[in-house]
């Protein structure tokens, strides 16, 4: 069995490990997301705790599969691209990509991270684990410059700090040709329902950074220019939908009709 002993934002990696691996069990799973759930099998942890909700398990399943299908087309249209997987937790993306072999991906987060990655997870061919907090910026001279390269944070801007997470998106633009940049973010609204949370509450993580519109990135960082926006726990398959309680469903349906709820949590999709 292998102990966890993080806390903080570190921590909130089990949530997401948790919902994946829990979601995949049950009936028509979006993600089937079997490494996930081995996982949490090795995991020394109570994660009982979490007190974790069936639509809580659905909607963090989707968001991922958003993501995944986003990272998908990027490889589909560029078959020796870099992927830079940010803050990637214990999330099992590049066993559920599977990407081809012309593809160098690399995992990104903290140093114990990295080293339960390397405890969980068998080592895959063109896939390199770089142990460093992602805001630090001199592990980016390491990634080789001069292919089309994806960027993919899922759960992670929202807790860096503005000024941090502006010159990381900056370095990024800078120094790699061309790619996109995939993400997860909320408005002031937003931040504030995840940082009452129960299960981010206790873990003691900290939000810091809210979007208020996704222009206002592209003003900050000229380089990014948003291709596709959308709800964050959202999908357009009807059955998918269908899984979600009635009270999360028409939750959803007013979200979907009153702006500021609306972009309480979206998902974005830039390039540049």
């Amino acid at each position: 069995m292998v102990k966890i002993q993080l806390t903080r934002e570190k921590a909130t990696l089990l949530i997401t490990l948790y919902a994946k691996a829990q979601e995949s069990r049950l009936p028509n799973s979006v993600l089937r997301d079997e490494a996930a759930a081995a996982a949490v099998r090795r995991i020394d942890y109570d994660f009982s705790r979490l007190r974790m909700r069936r639509d809580e398990m659905i909607g963090l399943a989707l968001r991922a599969h958003t993501l995944d299908g986003w990272v998908r087309e990027f490889i589909a249209a560029h078959g020796d691209a870099t992927v830079l997987h940010l803050g990637c937790g214990l999330d099992t993306r590049v066993q559920r990509i599977d990407p081809p072999p012309g593809v160098d991906w690399f995992e990104v987060d903290y140093p114990e991270v990295i080293e339960l990655r390397r405890n969980l997870y068998p080592a895959r061919p063109n896939c390199t684990l770089v142990g460093t907090p992602v805001t630090s910026l001199d592990w980016l001279a390491r990634i080789p410059a001069g292919k089309p390269t994806l960027v993919v944070a899922e759960g992670l801007f929202l807790y860096l700090p503005e000024p941090a997470l502006l010159a990381l998106l900056r370095a990024v633009t800078a120094q790699f040709p061309s790619g996109e940049v995939l993400f997860d973010a909320y408005n002031r609204l937003g931040l504030a329902w995840v940082a009452h949370n129960r299960m981010i509450r206790s873990t003691g993580a900290v939000t810091r950074w809210s979007l208020a519109d996704p222009q206002d990135l592209s003003a900050e960082v000229p380089a990014l220019q948003l291709r596709t926006e959308r709800g964050g726990y959202e999908t357009d398959d009807r059955r998918q939908r269908a899984r979600y309680s009635l009270a999360a469903q028409i939750a959803l349906w007013v979200m979907r009709r009153v702006p500021p709820l609306g972009s309480m949590t979206r998902l974005l999709r830039y390039h540049y």
